[in-house]
């Protein structure tokens, strides 16, 4: 891709900082956001605001950073439509870098294939590393698509993480991340957990992750979601009710391939829990919140 000029779908609490590293890396980004504030953000960092999405119809990248694929394909719909009467340039990319279902990912870039009359595929590459990663320009890609759209999209990639890998046709970047979102989701549960236990048998939480940080159970999730877990702080760093939607990913992926998974099944009634207890808009770490309520509830005893 030799123009550095992109489009931009989406400027929350990843989105943004995402699109601010593109500018740093010397990208000129012009970004649709629903809301105003993060528009005007935007602008004030040096980025420019489309009037619309289909704006961005003549740009060789058009990145989406929704909360889910319906978001993406309504604000789309127009830029199909567009596409449809006058085709864009052949090799323009539309990338989805929301956590998506693989299997409907699929299906839209058949739709993006068909209404651009072949001239613009789909590329999905999922990101994690969460608001630090985004802000630090460090997210992992896992890419999924055809190798020549990959390897165009390198220097765009590089501009926003660190560890940028292709791992096969379009909808594997997306089962990539939902394998992501199963040890995250999972991980992070047990976690919260052990610290319920911990505390509710008189140990501290804090001393319990240290020791456990120079063993086996040491992780990256433990090193970036257990103080949370400990300080009980659910401050939003992305809302814990993806994590549902996410691992519901797994289930569908897994009825696909004929395979088991069942702490996926575990941690889908699991975070199914968290959002009827209200606590999906919370950070991730929230779970502990809705494993420590299912604890105050009190249990019938048996004879």
């Amino acid at each position: 891709m030799n123009e550095k000029r992109a489009g931009f779908v989406g400027l929350g609490l990843m989105g943004l900082p995402m699109a601010k590293n593109l500018l740093l890396a010397g990208w000129n980004v012009t970004a649709w956001n629903r809301s105003p504030g993060p528009i005007e953000e935007f602008q004030g960092m040096g980025g420019r605001k489309a009037p619309d999405v289909a704006s961005l119809r003549d740009f060789p990248v058009i990145a989406f950073m929704l909360p889910d694929l319906p978001f993406i394909e309504e604000a789309a719909s127009g830029l199909l439509v567009s596409w449809a009467e006058t085709p864009p340039a052949d090799g323009t990319a539309v990338v989805v870098m929301s956590s998506v279902s693989p299997e409907k990912v699929r299906d839209f870039g058949r739709r993006v294939h068909e209404a651009s009359h072949g001239r613009a595929a789909v590329v999905d590459a999922p990101v994690s590393g969460g608001t630090t990663g985004a802000a630090d320009g460090t997210l992992a890609i896992m890419a999924g698509g055809a190798a020549e759209d990959f390897e165009r999209l390198e220097a765009f990639f590089g501009a926003m993480g660190t560890t940028v890998r292709h791992i096969g046709p379009l909808g594997s970047g997306s089962l990539a991340k939902a394998c992501n979102q199963l040890l995250v989701g999972t991980t992070t549960a047990a976690l919260a957990e052990a610290a319920e236990l911990a505390e509710r048998s008189g140990l501290d939480p804090a001393a319990l992750f240290e020791v456990l940080a120079g063993g086996l159970a040491g992780s990256r999730v433990l090193d970036v979601v257990g103080p949370r877990l400990v300080r009980k702080d659910y401050t939003p760093t992305g809302p814990a009710k993806f994590m549902h939607k996410d691992l519901s990913f797994v289930l569908e992926a897994a009825q696909a391939a004929g395979a088991a998974v069942p702490m996926a099944r575990a941690g889908v009634e699991l975070y199914a829990e968290l959002k009827r207890q209200g606590l999906g808009d919370l950070d991730l770490s929230a779970v502990r919140q809705t494993i420590s309520n299912l604890g105050d509830q009190p249990t019938t005893k048996t004879n």
